[in-house]
């Protein structure tokens, strides 16, 4: 029976999903959490390593020759030393489309919040602005109507092209920016200067790489209508987030809601904590429970096809 370990559990699997179709597969150990000083010992000789966000480097799979196989739990697998991977004869999967409706869903939450405050307004109700004002509404924010606008897409992906769909529903002009993609149906491919310049609302939809590393800048964010609206639900160190606190701060920047930072669980002293007008979530855009049942499955899935000797959504 193939020995298999997860080595962070939790955030897939915090109690409301279950494991069962995976353990017919094996005999699995599930970790919670693992620290990096635990890794080594955990894997011990288990040929099947799940992971999620715990690193799986060069030195691990050189000191540990019995892993086979490593299954991301998530999209992005910039935890697994890919070329490492190759080297030693490992076979890397991960999970590419589980999260779209979700993660698109979740950019209108962001968007909605910073149209409306509704949250805010709730609690100012509850503190009684609403039952000491002088007339029959209250509102202490500006409220936005989404009809005509314009939204920038950066990146056209499934989640772009899925955010895409919800926008027109909207009434909102749709223009993208991609460079794989040049067309799409019921939106203006454009180049970034000119999404840039026509934008009220920007939303970030590409995977992080080094040309694109902290692209929303002071330089960028420049070229931008003033009192642009800012999304990102995609990788946090595609902004550079001093220098959008600072475009926050002096209102170049109307509004930014963030589900993801540079740097997870963000740190004490990031600047957008206490940037004026926004939204920071936890990265849970993609935690819905039915996105991630179809997660787990998908896993166990590309597991099942390893050990069948047919495997999908192999990146090493």
């Amino acid at each position: 029976m193939k020995k298999i370990v997860v080595l962070d559990g939790y955030t897939l699997n915090p109690g409301d999903l279950s494991w069962e179709r995976l353990k017919e597969l094996g005999s699995v150990e599930i970790y919670d959490r693992t620290q990096e000083d635990q890794i080594e010992e955990r894997v011990g000789d288990c040929e099947i390593v799940i992971t999620n966000k715990t690193p799986i480097t060069r030195e691990l799979l050189e000191r540990k020759p019995g892993i086979k196989y490593v299954g991301v739990l998530a999209t992005g697998y910039n935890v697994v030393d890919i070329e490492a991977a190759r080297d030693n004869g490992v076979v890397v999967t991960n999970i590419p489309t589980y999260g779209t409706e979700a993660v698109a869903q979740y950019v209108f939450a962001l968007l909605l919040e910073l149209c409306h405050r509704v949250a805010h307004h709730d609690r100012r109700v509850k503190e009684g602005a609403w039952s000491s004002a002088k007339d029959f509404c209250f509102w202490d924010y500006p409220l936005m109507e989404l009809a005509g606008k314009t939204m920038g897409l950066i990146g056209y992906g499934r989640i772009g092209q899925a955010t895409a769909r919800i926008a027109k529903a909207f009434g909102m002009e749709v223009l993208v920016y991609d460079l794989k993609k040049t067309e799409g149906e019921g939106v203006e491919f454009v180049d970034i200067e000119t999404l840039y310049k026509r934008s009220d609302v920007v939303s970030l939809h590409c995977p992080l790489t080094e040309d694109n590393l902290w692209m929303i800048n002071s330089e960028s964010m420049g070229k931008m209508k003033r009192g642009v609206l800012l999304i990102n639900t995609s990788r946090g160190p595609l902004i550079d987030e001093g220098d959008l606190a600072e475009a926050l701060n002096r209102r170049a920047v109307g509004g930014a809601a963030l589900d993801v930072l540079a740097e997870e669980p963000a740190r004490e002293d990031n600047p957008l904590l206490k940037a004026h007008n926004c939204i920071i979530t936890p990265h849970i855009a993609w935690a819905p429970k039915e996105a991630r049942e179809r997660l787990l499955n998908i896993a166990v899935d590309n597991l099942e096809g390893y050990l069948k000797g047919s495997i999908e959504n192999r990146v090493a």
